[in-house]
């Protein structure tokens, strides 16, 4: 007779239990089976969703298929329901392909042209980033956001939204239903932009440089601020996208600074210093490799394209894999607090930038 953790393993849809007559049959096959679901079905899984994700993103940029990817995983994962069959390789994809899909980001960033472009705004992008971690942290504290989800929310807000979120997420150990609310929130706030940004620099009588500079800084995702930036100006579409870039190299010393703070909080926590080796994020090391092989030039184009394609995909596929892994009920105790929060830092961070440019007379 089979045990309860046998049957789990069989799928089950919408909570309906698996047939007396699949049980039986599951009772003679045990030697067909393995203890361990296959990581086959959950990245099948994923990787379909994702594709169709992905075609949606390219009819509808504005909205991008990362996003389509995470709100069709939570929309299957909470109406059609998933068996435990898929837990394995969804697991498998919100984790470990999600570090792939930010190692081969990398090659999409030349060093160079981030260097020699972006330094006019990079006093601008310190400031920026600093105001986003600290007004979540403050905002968050007052309205009782859990921690993993405050920094994720000013990770996403300071940096680059939900590239900056995919990659924080394995070193503050945060659940999918965190990273799921996380990017779902600075979603909004990058919709909110798009549409308000550019009247409000023609209202301000902003340059194209300084608009170019307050999209680039202000704005999370790359897709809204070249959105934004170009329904300004195409000059200020240039220079919102370099300022980005250099906004974005700024995830390998943030990602390092919270690694140090992780590694401390076991220490006080547990009384002995954490293994660094063990909770270091090798595949920032490799981005940055791939980041210096494209600065290098000896990759043609057509590969470099199609390595950004792949990016493209592999960030679809494990968002898409936590989408599927979000349980909307869990998402809901968390409240309005985390919304509110994105709120707080969105204005914080967009309001700091134009008085840090007005100062400068970046106007």
């Amino acid at each position: 007779m089979s045990s309860p953790k046998d049957i789990s393993l069989l799928p089950s849809v919408a909570g309906i239990p698996a047939s007396s007559d699949a049980r039986r049959a599951h009772t003679h096959d045990h030697s067909a089976r393995p203890r361990n679901p296959s990581l086959m079905y959950g990245l099948a899984l994923a990787t379909t969703v994702a594709v169709f994700a992905m075609l949606l993103g390219r009819m509808f940029p504005l909205v991008g298929g990362p996003v389509f990817g995470i709100l069709l995983g939570i929309g299957i994962r909470n109406t059609v329901g998933l068996g435990p069959l898929f837990r394995p390789g969804l697991q498998f994809a919100s984790r470990h392909v999600l570090q792939w899909s930010i190692i081969a980001l990398g090659f999409g960033l030349s060093v160079q042209q981030v260097v020699t472009t972006g330094m006019a705004s990079l006093s601008v992008t310190l400031i920026t980033i600093g105001v986003a971690f600290g007004s979540a942290y403050v905002l968050g504290k007052w309205l009782k956001v859990p921690a993993r989800l405050k920094v994720l929310i000013g990770a996403g807000t300071a940096i680059c939204g939900g590239s900056a979120i995919a990659a924080v997420a394995p070193i503050i150990k945060a659940e999918e239903h965190e990273t799921a609310f996380a990017i779902a929130t600075i979603f909004i706030f990058n919709i909110a932009a798009v549409l308000t940004f550019p009247f409000l620099g023609h209202w301000l009588g902003m340059s194209d440089m300084g608009f170019g500079t307050w999209a680039g800084t202000a704005i999370n995702d790359t897709s809204s601020v070249v959105a934004a930036g170009y329904s300004f100006s195409h000059t200020a579409g240039d220079y919102a996208t370099i300022v980005k870039l250099t906004r974005a190299t700024l995830i390998i010393p943030v990602c390092l600074l919270l690694l140090l703070i992780e590694v401390r909080r076991n220490k006080q926590a547990h009384g002995a210093s954490l293994a660094l080796g063990r909770i270091f994020p090798w595949f920032i090391v490799w981005f940055l490799l791939a980041s210096a092989i494209r600065s290098t030039g000896l990759l043609p184009e057509n590969v470099l394209a199609a390595l950004q394609l792949l990016a493209q995909l592999l960030i679809i596929v494990a968002l898409t894999a936590i989408g599927l892994s979000s349980d909307l009920r869990r998402m809901a105790k968390v409240g309005a607090g985390p919304v509110l929060l994105g709120l707080g830092v969105w204005v914080a961070v967009a309001g700091s930038s134009l008085v840090v440019q007005h100062f400068m007379g970046n106007w």
